[in-house]
This record gives C-alpha cells, structure tokens and sequence, in this order.
C-alpha cells in the first residue's frame, strides 16, 4: 500500500503551472499533514492524488498503479476524498447523507451492515442525536462532521481530506485530528490532510509535506524537521519561536514581514542553498 507521485505538474491553463515538479513517496500508514500559504496548490495536489484533476505531466501510482488505470468504481474502494464541504441544497438527512459514503460497497441498496456502520459512524462525531435532521439545517461544523462522517464509513485504506477541520471548534479540531492519527495507527490507514494548524500538524502528524510558492514542495520530513522558525518565515512570511513540548515543535507566532523583507530573506537562504 502507497502512493508515490514522480514530476508531477498541473496547470488549470497552459500558460502557467499551479503545482511543479512535485515528487512525493508515502509508503507507510500514519498521519501525513500538507501545510502551506493559501494558493501553493494544497487543494489541487489532493485532487490530483484523488484523480478529479488530469495532471499535465508526470504520474501518480496508488499501490503500485497509475491512478490512469482505475476505473471511477476502482478508485472509490482503494481512496476516500473528503472535500472542504459546502452547504448542502437538498433536504437529506444526515443517516441518508452519511450512507452515501457506503455506495462503493454495493450501488444504491442499504442493508443491515450499512445501518450499523453509520451509526456506529455517527457516534464517533456526536452525531447521533442530529440523524433525522436534515443537512441543510446544519451549521458548517455540523456539517463538516456530517462530511467527515461519510468519508469514514467509505471504509477505505487511504483517506484523504481537504481541510477537515476548517469549520470546527478547538476542540472538536483536536478530537478530530486525534482520531484520525489513532485511525492510522488501529487500521493501518494511510491518511493525508491539508492543515492551516501549525501546532496541530506538528503534535499529530507522522511527517509534514510543507509547500511554497510556486506550487512546489518546500520540505517533507518529521514535524522536528519541518517546523522551524526559518522554514516558517521562509514559506510564511512571518516570524516566530519554536518551542517544545513532549519533544514535539510548538510555534509562538511573532509578526508578518514585510515583502521586502520576505524577498530578502529568501534571497539569503537560496544563496546559502547553492
């Protein structure tokens, strides 16, 4: 089981590339957190590795085959892709939206199992007491749990999830994140999530896939390895103090730079590169 992504390049337009020459090996079950800026292309590498998005070039295998050669039925049962949810418009219950997610089983009919799976998938996000409620009644975090939910009971082995706790509580981030770190190690899942939380993906993650500008992976490596105050002020513009807690990194923002100063500052670190 794993996915390895070799050159990869997209671009929405022939004139100019949202991800470059993107090489990734995910190998081995954890938790594996995409962090960067708003518009590196987080969202469109996970919808590439998720096989909505036809790269311009390079190749993407999933247990050994190229995503070109899955079928759309095929896909559905080796990945899950939990996209940013957006409010429903029609009037489903939340049972009826989370029981989509067992249609890769067996087409539309529902049996017995079914009906245990997702009630059992509804108690893990506190759910249960909204399952006649319709969806569209929800509020964003409800409804990202409701999402969340339904990507669960897809019981696949690689889960992949577009800013899954955008629209939640602090709390409900960290039981979240915690749940599919424990998810990974308990059933051997590889999963893969995009995350604006610097300190969230430093604490769970078993490695850190940090991208730039322009559409490039920066670093990948073990949260001591990514989260540093220069990769951070490098990628984000913005200074910071990296402390520790239970060996893991903690970031104490400080204040954003200014674009001269991010020019200037990366300017030193390419040329210590060379």
């Amino acid at each position: 089981m794993g996915i390895v992504i070799e050159n990869l390049n997209f671009g929405y337009t022939p004139e100019k590339n949202v991800l470059s020459d993107i090489s990734i090996r995910i190998e081995e079950p954890g938790l594996y957190c995409i962090i960067g800026p708003n518009g590196v292309g987080k969202s469109t590498l996970v919808r590439c590795i998720s096989k909505l998005l036809q790269p311009t070039s390079g190749k993407i295998l999933i247990n050994d085959k190229n995503i070109n050669e899955y079928t759309i039925k095929e896909m559905s049962s080796v990945l899950t892709y939990v996209p940013i949810p957006s409010a429903s418009a029609f009037p489903m219950t939340v049972m009826d939206t989370v029981l989509l997610g067992r249609h890769n089983k067996h087409r539309w009919k529902t049996n017995d199992e079914d009906i245990l799976k997702v009630n059992k998938a509804l108690k893990i996000f506190g759910l249960e007491d909204l399952a006649t409620r319709n969806s569209n009644e929800l509020s964003a975090g409800q409804y990202q749990s409701v999402s969340l939910a339904r990507g669960l009971v897809q019981e696949t082995k690689i889960l992949v999830l577009d800013e899954p706790t955008s629209n939640l509580d602090i709390r409900h981030q960290v039981y979240v994140t915690e749940l599919f770190r424990e998810l990974s190690i308990a059933c051997g899942m590889i999963i893969i999530m995009i995350s604006h939380d610097l300190n969230i993906a430093s604490k769970y993650a078993d490695e850190i896939i940090l991208m730039s500008e322009p559409g490039i992976v920066y670093k990948t490596g073990s949260p001591n390895e990514i989260i540093t105050s220069d990769n951070i002020e490098f990628v984000y513009g913005v200074t910071c103090k990296v402390l520790f807690d239970f060996n893991r990194p903690l970031v104490s923002l400080g204040s954003a730079l200014s674009d001269d100063e991010i020019r200037a500052r990366r300017h030193l670190s390419e040329n210590l590169l060379k």
